[in-house]
């Protein structure tokens, strides 16, 4: 019969991703699948099946006889204050996603806080007793203990935003580096001598790379990338506010500016407009995300844009790949697991 003594490209067993890229589909599509879900179309599930003969896919065992104390749960975890969460567009954005694409299983989904040393001891107890099957990680900072605890535990865990260029869980993010340029590119076209950037947290990866980008687009067109150019912040308004007060001090002939958020952009904003300074006419204005408050700015805010529900959709992808194949990570590719999606640059009247 066809699919008997076929391997993987590893050579050993065949594997979750091999049988996604041969009836080309997501991890969590097969899964799905195996796991015997109505929420599939007759067509994929053909696709799938046909892969799974094609291959000799044989189910992790461990997995499958698991499966009888799966909670059917996964939980969104954001190290973060609450207020934060509901303030940021980002954070609802995210969780439309996950939830669209959690929609399609029998899972439910728990949203969890842990922006405080209390929440984490709670959370660490919580997730010891396996009470997930899986776990969302969004908005890690690069010296967060919580991925290291889900590694510790064998949770299978998905994170949003690299923490390093060294990542070594599964994980979901978009182009920083590339939206970064783009934000600077738009400048200099538009004529802009002086962009000065508000940069986000230090210990976000993807602040990080929007600094390289920034950095990047002004070597390009060769002008001199100084530090005193950029001023960290915190991702808040009021963040904005004080990195905007702080970059007119250093640079008080500054005519462009590159924020690493739009709440970030909107709180630059009302610190250009107490000062005098008009936007567009005086001082560009770019943000970060093309959240709705980029498009309920005045002038409406030009931002580069991330793809943040489909980065939640694509780790819920993931995690119930995870979920489905539980096998050791040093025995999987986590290049395959390492996804990064596209930012492009949404130019409105700010700009």
């Amino acid at each position: 019969m066809a699919g008997h003594g076929v391997r993987g490209r590893s050579g050993g067993r065949p594997t979750l991703e091999e049988v996604a890229a041969r009836a080309g589909v997501g991890r969590g599509t097969v899964s799905r699948v195996i796991n015997g879900s109505p929420r599939v179309s007759d067509a994929t599930r053909a696709a799938v099946e046909a892969a799974v003969a094609e291959l000799g896919y044989v189910p992790n065992t461990a997995a499958r006889a698991l499966a009888a104390n799966r909670t059917d749960a996964i939980a969104l975890v954001v190290p973060e204050p609450e207020t934060r969460f509901f303030a940021e567009p980002y954070f609802s954005d995210m969780l439309r996603g996950v939830g669209a694409e959690l929609s399609d299983t029998e899972m439910q989904l728990l949203l969890i806080f842990a922006g405080s040393d209390r929440e984490r001891e709670r959370l660490a107890q919580y997730l010891a007793a396996h009470r997930v099957d899986g776990v969302l990680l969004v908005s890690v900072h690069a010296d967060d203990p919580l991925p290291d605890l889900l590694s510790q535990l064998e949770i299978p865990a998905v994170i949003s935003g690299r923490r390093s260029a060294e990542e070594t869980l599964p994980s979901v993010d978009s182009d920083n580096y590339g939206g970064g340029r783009l934000a600077v590119e738009h400048l200099v076209a538009r004529g802009r001598r002086r962009i000065v950037h508000l940069a986000g947290r230090l210990d976000v990866f993807g602040a990080q790379r929007r600094v390289d980008g920034y950095r990047e687009g002004l070597r390009a067109a060769g002008r001199p990338a100084d530090d005193a150019l950029i001023v960290a912040g915190d991702f808040t308004e009021e963040g904005g506010r004080r990195a905007m007060t702080e970059l007119l001090e250093r640079c008080p002939d500054l005519d462009a500016v590159f924020a690493g958020s739009d709440v970030m952009a909107a709180g630059a904003r009302q610190v250009l407009r107490e000062v005098g300074r008009r936007t567009p006419d005086d001082v560009a204005l770019v943000g970060y995300d093309d959240s709705a408050i980029a498009r309920h700015m005045d002038p409406p805010l030009t931002s580069v844009r991330q793809p943040i529900e489909e980065m939640g959709r694509a780790m819920i992808d993931l995690l119930l790949g995870e979920i489905a194949d539980r096998r050791p990570a040093v025995s999987r590719d986590l290049e395959k697991r390492q996804v990064v999606l596209p930012t492009e640059l949404v130019a409105r009247a700010s700009s």
